[in-house]
């Protein structure tokens, strides 16, 4: 887990190191890469920061300097093997290294705007380049293990090698199914919401300094918790992270522009462009988010209090009602919950949020909750029921409960061994030269680098 989130530092860290020193040295090339003395002390930085090193510690160093001389090297492969990374790929990889920005701060992008000192849309565009050289990584990466897999022997052997009270802690983890239902807004609710958009519309458009009235609206009105208390702002944002509907909009107005309602996932909103450049724009919004009325909510309710009891009077299988009757697009799993990052049925507290571990935590397996309300991603009320698959309670990882954990773990190392081998044989045909003070590190005797 920490080398993880040592690999997600360094892809941020060693570009700021870049932007913030104009007077610098190279401290290694790998064949036409270099390495700048900045690009060290800023990503030693970041770690030292994040694990809390308190005095400089020369193995940890030279640990941050292995991985950015690992990096240049197979960014040094990737451009022998002619990988190309294409722009769709970079952006969805853009958008899930976000989101793992956002989970490590619990869901609040002010966290990551003050630890940086910018907004989420400059630290999307600076981490472009970082991210498209990781991507290299990962494909040369692939190319050297692709065939590599494990047997169930090596994976006892491994667990025999590291011993059972070596094994790391498995803590406490879930599976479970919901079956949701959406209460319907009425026509009516949506035709008020259009017309108070369209009324805070006009009364910006009618103040001397329509983006000042935007902005006070905007902090009276609008339901987006994360622009709401900045007036609105999105700040600059290029094509591809915001709803496809609100940008089909946006990107057509003028600037000082102020849209009509546009109706997205998350509800209605009118929008002000500040600004456009090339693929990239800034705006500001105001959202109100239909909401259902108590009656539909209790329907809702009782909807789902019913599909509990056909369930429980074995007329269906949970699956099968999930198919049936819920409104979750993603039910054609059975009504199973996916982690979202690692595609598992499992689930562990830190990957929960706070009012769905409660409710899995007073249920014993095969037992259902009553219907609770349920905020979905793009903040839609809903209810839900929850079913709990199975618990399993925090343990040392042993082959009967974690198979598939140790031997992922087994074929890491293992892939690990082959890479190991593929730079002892790669670094002999590199041009490779290192600053002396840094030679003594132990990956430079240990790759056997000239």
């Amino acid at each position: 887990m920490r080398i993880f989130f040592f690999c997600i530092l360094l892809i941020i860290s060693v570009f700021f190191a870049k932007a913030q020193n104009s007077i610098d040295r190279i401290i290694a090339t790998i064949g036409k890469e270099i390495i700048l003395q900045s690009d060290l002390e800023m990503a030693y930085a970041e770690y030292a920061s994040q694990f809390a090193v308190k005095d400089e510690d020369d193995d940890e160093k030279c640990a941050v300097f292995e991985h950015l001389v690992y990096t240049k090297l197979m960014l040094h492969q990737a451009d022998v093997d002619s990988i190309v990374i294409s722009d769709a790929q970079l952006e969805a990889a853009i958008n899930w290294r976000m989101n793992q920005f956002l989970q490590l701060a619990g869901g609040d992008s002010r966290v990551i705007e003050k630890h940086f000192g910018k907004s989420m849309a400059e630290i999307r565009k600076d981490i472009r380049e970082p991210v498209r050289d990781q991507m290299y990584v990962e494909e040369v990466q692939d190319k050297i293990t692709t065939n590599i897999s494990i047997t169930p022997s090596e994976v006892k052997a491994f667990a025999n090698k590291v011993g059972a009270d070596s094994m790391p802690v498995i803590p406490a983890t879930f599976e479970f199914g919901h079956i949701l239902k959406i209460p319907p807004v009425s026509e009516v609710e949506i035709a008020e919401i259009k017309d108070r958009l369209e009324n805070y519309r006009e009364q910006a458009l009618r103040d001397d300094n329509p983006k000042n009235r935007f902005s006070t609206l905007a902090r009276l009105y609008s339901d987006d918790p994360g622009s709401a208390s900045k007036g609105g702002e999105l700040g600059f944002v290029e094509r591809g992270v915001l709803y496809p509907e609100f940008e089909a909009v946006a990107f057509n107005l003028k600037s000082g522009e102020i849209s009509h309602a546009v109706k997205t996932k998350a509800g209605y909103h009118i929008i002000l462009l500040h600004e456009r450049r090339g693929e990239s724009i800034k705006v500001s919004h105001i959202l109100i988010q239909p909401k259902p009325s108590a009656e539909e909510q209790v329907k809702a309710i009782e909807y789902l209090d019913s599909v509990k009891q056909v369930i429980l009077d074995k007329k269906m299988d949970f699956s099968n009602a999930a198919l049936e009757f819920s409104d979750d697009p993603n039910k054609l799993s059975g009504g199973w919950v996916i982690h979202p990052y690692s595609l598992s049925t499992k689930f562990d507290q830190e990957s929960l949020d706070q009012a769905t571990f409660n409710t899995l935590n007073k249920l014993i397996p095969e037992e259902y909750s009553s219907p609770i309300i349920y905020i979905d991603e793009d903040g839609v009320l809903a209810y839900r029921l929850i079913y709990l698959k199975s618990k399993v309670a925090p343990h040392k990882a042993n082959l009967t409960e974690d198979y598939d954990v140790i031997k992922n773990a087994a074929l890491e190392e293992k892939k690990n061994i082959a890479i190991e081998k593929w730079i002892k044989n790669k670094v002999k045909v590199t041009s490779i030269k290192l600053d002396e003070k840094y030679k003594s590190c132990d990956f430079v005797i240990r790759w056997q680098i000239n």
